[in-house]
């Protein structure tokens, strides 16, 4: 499936039969917008779910956290998708109560442009001083000496970061924040933060491409970019003082420790756990609770009942995390409340 710089999909089942073209316009279109950190899963889910119910189309919008939430807010779609959960005061701005429906755990990676793409092993602190630039230079004495015996130039060291209001960006702050005061005071967590330095650009996509393309880049991006992309990514040091690979492993692991409220908002970065990858997160898609298309909500809901069960199942193929059987159950209890 083509992935666009913004990442639009639109799926349509067209009959070849032209006595039945009119099969595609009789469609139900179910319209979202938000996070590109589940992009790829939401399109497998998506194209899936097309051979179960070919009565629905799903035209998602992959434009950033910031853009989902304020577009759930709007009503200008029927669901948005975060990685980060929306705050109190946007919640309070809503028209109706919005439901965060946990869907998936991923990683967000630390990813780079070098000579031989070498295995690199980085820190928290050292990673928040890059991205406050105050480490400027690859063979910088803090990334040598975690990196012994590592080949690192004396080039400049360039950070991207995204342009929109991201979740990736959320996870990746909330977790600078955990782990550098100064950072925290600041720069601070959020999807759209003042980047000290830098260059801006759209969406994971957008990211990778950027340090694909420019020799001495580092940047972030949630996993199966990375693996998309075919792009190294830094072992990082967790809390229990261990060196961790991102992977569908260590982000399970980070999940388990992860204390989940009532109202699915929580964080799980530089969580406790030997082998637990310290800046993982959870995805959510938002729907509100009463929905005002009772035709088009019960349909929504059949999605999300599907995608909590038989969904799940595809996560762990695209470097997603499923969520843990109990949680998922109690997400199903959710998704029920759900009125239309």
């Amino acid at each position: 499936m083509a992935m666009g710089a913004i990442g639009t999909l639109v799926l349509v089942s067209c009959s070849k039969n032209p006595g039945t073209m009119n099969t595609a316009s009789a469609q139900m279109l179910i319209n979202g917008a938000g996070a590109t950190f589940p992009y790829p899963i939401y399109s497998k889910w998506f194209d899936e779910y097309a051979k179960v119910d070919p009565s629905v189309r799903f035209n998602y919008q992959s434009i950033g956290s910031g853009g989902g939430q304020k577009q759930i807010l709007a009503e200008t779609v029927d669901f948005g998708a975060s990685d980060g959960p929306m705050s109190d005061e946007n919640l309070g701005k809503a028209p109706g109560k919005i439901l965060h429906i946990p869907t998936v755990a991923g990683a967000v990676v630390v990813t780079y442009n070098l000579p031989d793409n070498p295995n690199l092993k980085l820190d928290g602190p050292t990673l928040a001083d890059i991205f406050q630039g105050k480490i400027t230079k690859w063979n910088d004495k803090r990334i040598a000496e975690l990196n012994p015996g590592v080949n690192l130039p004396g080039s400049d060291l360039v950070v991207v970061h995204r342009s929109d209001g991201s979740g990736t960006s959320y996870i990746f702050t909330d977790y600078l924040s955990s782990v550098s005061k100064a950072w925290a005071d600041e720069v601070g967590k959020n999807t759209s933060v003042k980047w000290p330095t830098g260059l801006g650009a759209k969406g994971n996509e957008g990211v990778a491409g950027q340090v694909k393309q420019l020799p001495g880049t580092i940047g972030y991006v949630e996993l199966a970019y990375a693996h998309q992309n075919k792009l190294p990514f830094a072992d990082l040091k967790n809390s229990s003082g261990n060196f961790i690979t991102p992977s569908l492993d260590s982000v399970t692991e980070a999940l388990a420790t992860a204390t989940i409220p009532e109202d699915f908002r929580f964080s799980m970065v530089n969580p406790p756990g030997e082998k637990a990858y310290p800046i993982s997160g959870a995805t959510w898609l938002l729907v509100y609770e009463n929905q005002k298309d009772a035709v088009k909500g019960k349909k929504l809901v059949e999605f999300l009942k599907w995608a909590a069960n038989k969904g799940e199942a595809m996560a762990a193929t695209l470097d997603y995390a499923p969520l843990p059987a109990n949680v998922q159950e109690r997400v199903l209890e959710r998704i029920n409340t759900i009125k239309y």
